[in-house]
């Protein structure tokens, strides 16, 4: 079940993206002026210095636009969970400092492995194991089992419409 204590963890994650994507249209508006001010140079150099700007601040955008697209749709399929009572609550046991003791993330993971063992193509486990992965502490593999589930995802939203 979804807390008001997670509400407001994630309106302050909201609110720090939100900080850094200012930052990072800033950073951009900067960067392409400068750029642009080398094109716009007589010697060649200084527009191949340019051209090389432009590179960075566009794998920027892309990095963005795909972090930003990770996160709004694994926020959905969590809100999907969460209405439909399938997202894990969040009842690990927790050293003092707050973080997830690892022995028992590790007992509780077998579960999630074992559902998408029977369900391999099943977004809603997926996810489930995703968070089991992080809550382990496998920042890798929780990142890449939630990637599996957002191409499961799309693929049943499409076949869908």
């Amino acid at each position: 079940m979804v807390t008001s204590s997670w509400d407001a963890k994630q309106m302050k994650t909201k609110i720090w993206v939100g900080a850094i994507l200012l930052l990072f249209v800033l950073y951009l508006v900067v960067a392409l002026s400068s750029a642009m001010q080398f094109i716009m140079a007589d010697e060649p150099l200084a527009k191949a210095i340019g051209v090389a700007a432009l590179v960075i601040p566009l794998l920027g955008v892309w990095i963005l636009i795909r972090e930003v697209l990770f996160g709004t749709r694994t926020q959905k399929m969590a809100s999907i969970l969460a209405s439909e009572g399938l997202l894990p609550e969040d009842n690990l046991p927790r050293t003092p400092a707050g973080r997830i003791i690892k022995a028992s993330a590790d007992e509780d993971f077998v579960q999630y492995k074992e559902e998408v063992e029977a369900n391999p193509e099943s977004w809603k486990s997926w996810h489930r194991l995703a968070l089991a992965y992080d809550a382990s502490g496998d920042r890798r593999r929780a990142r890449d089992a939630m990637r599996t589930a957002i191409g499961f995802y799309l693929a049943s939203a499409k076949a869908a419409a």
